[in-house]
């Protein structure tokens, strides 16, 4: 268990303290509920293991493409070729917005996912479906658990085609949502398996957390988060156009507060286990919060944060991805392998600056470091036009430095799943860089 010293107990709790001043709100206390730790001493987080893990990033499709004709339809299968592929972990949305019941105490067990827009889905529903997000993550963590595979627990915490997302609001809404889920799963004797807590995604940036987002945009000079945003993985228009624009004094507080107050909140009820936020990589704004309270880091990096070879490049970007039309793919990935091809070494110093600062800051911490996504681009699809072969040698030149900076979860890509097959079919390729991976 990470040991908590003196002087970050006093930070925690000051900004404990700042978040409740701040927001008007009560704090929950023991008499809420919040009693000692029911979670058994067995828990495997994710510092205690001697040799790096090879994580897959299987975020929501796991449950939402858990249907007829889906790509997750059979759990079994899917996770037998996720050991066969030598991957020992997964990241996966656990819905705690879902798991938890709503404002007035009531249980949902089944949900009507909308699929609003047909367009090309990367990753969770192609289709509107019908889930049941509490009878399937028992299920699907008990397989996980019989096959070796450990999980960290994540949210982007979206609609995913409802308004379940709404029921949650303040810091008490929030910690409520994940503290439920935590007991429901500890209830079925499934968090012995958990290795970390990841509680909101790419914080503070691209998440479903709507009440966040409104007292974000409260507390700036412009709005920089787009509300509703139905894709957790498309950045905010609105974001972007900031062009390098820094957060407000007080915007800068609240989030800072707010994750220190739940992270304190959580580890209060629930010691056994690592809580932290993972965080984008691409700009300085994740530099900016102070680590002190996180027990591991995860910030994502892909050479497509690179502005020099996104500007030659648009499909190693987002720009061409983002189009309604595919007839320049060719053409744009004929220039992103030329790009990568001639400047691979440079591109190469490039992200080792990036990996090294983050295993600098997890020593400074005493916390573990890793990567859930990355390293080529964040957009990426199986397409007659395209290839994979570039988002294939990034991760082999990323994993290396990874490994050299002693990361203790690496994944190879944001694309390991079988919907997209290009990735998945190549069985060889998965199990030879996996297998470095696991002998650090």
């Amino acid at each position: 268990m990470k040991i908590f010293n003196n002087s970050r107990r006093d930070f925690i709790k000051k900004s404990t303290l700042a978040t409740g001043a701040m927001l008007s709100m009560p704090l929950i206390s023991r008499a809420k509920g919040f009693a000692a730790d029911p979670a058994s001493k067995k828990v495997k987080r994710i510092g205690d293991f001697d040799k790096p893990l090879a994580i897959a990033m299987w975020d929501y499709s796991w449950l939402l493409r858990h249907h007829k004709y889906g790509s997750f339809e059979d759990w079994d299968q899917v996770l037998d070729g996720l050991v066969e592929r030598g991957y020992n972990a997964i990241r996966i949305d656990c819905f705690p917005q879902f798991i938890a019941s709503d404002r007035n105490g009531n249980v949902q067990e089944e949900f009507f996912n909308i699929r609003e827009a047909w367009k090309p889905a990367y990753w969770g529903n192609q289709f509107s479906v019908y889930t049941r997000p509490r009878e399937g993550l028992v299920e699907f963590m008990k397989k996980c658990e019989e096959k070796g595979v450990y999980v960290g627990l994540a949210t982007w915490f979206m609609p995913h085609g409802t308004k379940r997302n709404l029921e949650y609001t303040g810091i008490d809404g929030f910690v409520k949502a994940w503290d439920e889920t935590l007991q429901y799963l500890d209830k079925h004797d499934l968090l012995d398996n958990v290795i970390y807590v990841d509680l909101l995604n790419e914080y503070p940036l691209w998440h479903g957390f709507e009440w966040f987002k409104k007292e974000m945009n409260l507390r700036g000079n412009e709005k920089l988060f787009k509300e509703n945003n139905p894709d957790a993985n498309v950045p905010d228009e609105v974001f972007e156009k900031r062009k390098g624009k820094g957060y407000t004094e007080l915007q800068q507080q609240f989030y800072q507060s707010f994750i220190d107050t739940v992270i304190a909140k959580l580890q209060e009820k629930w010691p056994n286990h690592t809580f932290f936020a993972s965080q984008t990589g691409g700009g300085n704004l994740w530099k900016q919060l102070d680590h002190s309270s996180f027990g591991a880091l995860d910030p994502h990096f892909w050479f497509s944060q690179n502005g020099e070879f996104t500007s030659k490049t648009p499909v190693a970007g987002l720009n061409m991805f983002r189009s309604e039309k595919d007839a320049g793919f060719k053409e744009g990935y004929e220039k992103t392998m030329q790009y990568w091809t001639a400047n691979k070494n440079k591109l190469a110093d490039w992200m080792d600056g990036r990996i090294r600062y983050v295993a600098e800051l997890g020593k400074k911490h005493g916390v573990p470091v890793g990567n859930t996504e990355g390293w080529g681009a964040v957009f990426w699809q199986d397409h007659p036009l395209l290839g994979w072969d570039f988002i294939k040698e990034a991760a082999d030149v990323a994993v290396d430095l990874s490994l050299k900076h002693g990361y203790k979860f690496i994944c190879t890509s944001n694309f390991t799943h079988p919907q997209f097959q290009g990735m998945w079919r190549d069985v060889k390729w998965n199990r030879q860089i996996t297998d470095r991976i696991k002998r650090g």
